[in-house]
């Protein structure tokens, strides 16, 4: 029987790109492969077919072959009886090029340098110190590389093995119906080295627990959930790999008397009515201490005065933000009889005009209901 067009194979016209035939193939593969149709003859014979197709297409000179003189100009390169082998190992280059992150090809581990595990380290800090910054120190129980076998997990004066059983490849290859499957090598663990006398510090991990004291400056202006990075100081790497990173994460502790809105403070302070009523001077805090607000007469519960450049500094140091004053009016809830007096004869004497706002209510309450 005639064998199909490898274009028409693939799906794709005589003038597609490498890129092209490429995607195609990597469609159809995954379609047909035996791993998802297990017992599918049919799925079977298909993926030899596209995988036959990929071969020639994929490379230039075949392709350039194939394109002049057909089937006849590839017969002898690598394929025999119309079947499936492929010389010089040109099936599992194919495979492992283009499903080697899917079904577990790609090259070994071996020794290859790992990067080190990032760390995080959860640090509470008061209302203040998020303010104007600070400095702590941080004791970082951490992984390190072993002084003793400078991180290669044998001892002193030995050095690991190559790994029989994959002669150092970090992979053996299996059969699995018709191709050759890679996977890591399950004695070595895909390092293609194994240690026979551990280094007796680290017990051949290469890797020692210790607590390292780190000096921190946290800067003015951070605020709950604030990550500080610091470069290097997370978990040593493996084989010479470079280290983590450790990642600070910043929580603030409530205030007593000072909440924060982004860069700007609220203090609430209560005043009584009669200073609210006359005006007064206040000392109000601040996180620099006491200053002196003048109250107004006649200020009303809510009022909200501002301290300019009394707030929290700009974490990309951009000045600072303002301190908000929110004065409430307290009514007190016990009254003698004297002042109870005084209260009534004072409600006779005030009418509505010193009562500016109520009378506005009222009014458009009548507006509005008459």
């Amino acid at each position: 029987m005639s064998k199909r067009d490898y274009y028409e194979i693939l799906g794709v016209n005589r003038n597609a790109s490498e890129t092209e035939i490429k995607k195609a193939y990597r469609k159809l593969a995954i379609q047909y492969h035996p791993d998802k149709n297990p017992g599918d003859k049919a799925a079977e014979e298909k993926f030899k077919e596209l995988t036959e197709a990929y071969a020639v297409l994929s490379d230039s000179q075949k392709r350039a072959n194939y394109d002049q003189f057909g089937h006849a100009g590839v017969n002898g390169g690598g394929f025999s009886g119309g079947g499936f082998n492929f010389g010089g190992g040109g099936f599992e280059d194919i495979f492992g090029d283009i499903f080697g992150d899917i079904f577990g090809g790609g090259s070994r581990r071996g020794s290859r340098g790992q990067r080190g595990d990032d760390l995080r380290y959860n640090l509470t800090i008061s209302f203040e110190e998020a303010a104007f910054g600070t400095e702590k120190k941080l004791q970082l129980p951490r992984k390190q590389t072993c002084e003793t076998c400078q991180g290669s997990g044998a001892r002193p004066g030995t050095e690991a093995q190559t790994c029989s059983t994959c002669r150092g490849a970090g992979q053996v290859r299996y059969q699995q119906g018709f191709f050759t499957m890679t996977r890591p090598c399950p004695d070595c663990r895909g390092e293609g080295k194994i240690i026979t006398d551990p280094c007796p510090d680290c017990r051949g991990t290469g890797q020692v627990k210790s607590k390292r004291t780190l000096n921190l400056k946290v800067p003015a202006g951070v605020e709950n959930g604030t990550r500080l990075k610091l470069n290097n100081e997370g978990e040593a790497g493996m084989h010479g790999g470079p280290p983590g990173d450790l990642y600070v994460v910043i929580s603030v502790e409530e205030h007593p008397i000072f909440s924060r809105d982004g860069q700007d403070i609220i203090c609430e302070v209560p005043i009584s009515f009669v200073q609210a009523a006359l005006g007064c001077d206040l000392e109000v805090p601040t996180l620099e201490g006491r200053v002196n607000l003048k109250v107004p007469a006649g200020t009303q519960s809510g009022k909200i005065f501002k301290l300019s450049g009394k707030g929290i500094a700009s974490l990309r140091g951009y000045g600072r933000g303002d301190q908000l004053v929110l004065l409430k009016v307290e009514v007190p809830t016990k009254l003698n009889s004297r002042q109870r007096e005084l209260l009534q004869e004072f409600a006779k004497e005030s009418g509505e005009d010193i009562h500016p706002q109520g009378k506005g209510f009222f009014d458009k309450v009548k507006e509005l209901f008459d």
